[in-house]
């Protein structure tokens, strides 16, 4: 069944099969990685392909194997099924995802686009991603006059760490703004 709905959440890929019974390995981008397989259905399409149209499948099982998640999609049975999801982005509609209970907790999602403010009052610019180093994540902030030229916008990126009440003071989702505790002269080498 194609999905055309616009607005979709990626959690994922298929990366490759296991076994020979229609199982495929899963590479998550949900913490924890197993948290992938508690979303049915799924909307799946080719990854290189960002202007087609997602296809639901439902999730008959899923779990952690070893150092990766394992599913079993419905309707499919064995082993040459499977490859062929091989490459595919796994997404959920927004309303899947599940209310957040405390506060100061937020989904990457919304944080990306928002302004990012210092103490001083400088804005320093946008969050344009969010990279999960092991530590802490970093919030990727670029200049907004770097998002409109064809520079290549790591020449004005900085790299904040998202710590709640040390380096980020408030998020405000309805003003779209982030506050931080850091120097405006600190950008990325």
């Amino acid at each position: 069944m194609d999905i055309d709905s616009s607005e979709k959440i990626v959690l994922g890929r298929i990366t490759g099969v296991y076994g020979v019974k229609g199982w495929v390995k899963v590479f998550s981008y949900t913490d924890p990685m197993e948290s992938i397989v508690d979303y049915s259905p799924w909307f799946i399409r080719a990854e290189n392909r960002k202007h087609a149209s997602w296809t639901m499948v439902k999730l008959k099982a899923g779990k952690r194997h070893a150092k990766t998640v394992v599913a079993k999609l419905e309707h499919c049975n064995d082993r040459d099924q499977a490859m062929a999801y091989i490459g595919t982005e796994i997404a959920i509609n927004p309303e899947q995802l599940e209310d957040l209970k405390e506060k100061n907790e937020y989904y990457w999602r919304d944080l990306i686009g928002l302004r990012v403010i210092n103490q001083q009052n400088i804005e320093l610019g946008v969050v344009t991603d969010i990279m999960e180093t092991g530590a802490n994540d970093v919030l990727v902030v670029a200049e907004e006059k770097t998002l409109s030229d064809d520079a290549d916008s790591g020449d004005n990126e900085r790299l904040i760490p998202w710590s709640m009440h040390n380096t980020v003071i408030n998020v405000d989702l309805e003003q779209g703004i982030i506050e931080v505790d850091w120097d405006a002269d600190y950008l990325q080498d």
